[in-house]
């Protein structure tokens, strides 16, 4: 599995959404992505990575294509 697919399985998987839908996706977008919701993306996101997001990180984790600029901060790369 690509590191892209294992991304965007993160958010299929937490927000319940399709792969399709996370194109484009902004915080909010989807029921489920609510502030519960962000904090469960957030750490599956670490457990997936093996990697600990600053607190910056996670407030600034605003859409899915936010979120792929943030991990390759942390040597993530797509």
């Amino acid at each position: 599995m690509t590191t892209l697919e294992k991304y965007t399985n993160v958010f299929v998987e937490n927000l319940q959404i399709t792969a399709e839908q996370c194109e484009g996706l902004q915080y909010q977008g989807v029921e489920l992505w609510d502030s519960v919701g962000h904090m469960t993306l957030v750490a599956a996101l670490e457990d997936t990575f093996d990697i600990m997001l600053e607190t910056d990180d996670i407030v600034d984790l605003s859409s899915f294509e936010k979120g792929m600029e943030i991990l390759q901060k942390y040597d993530v790369t797509f």
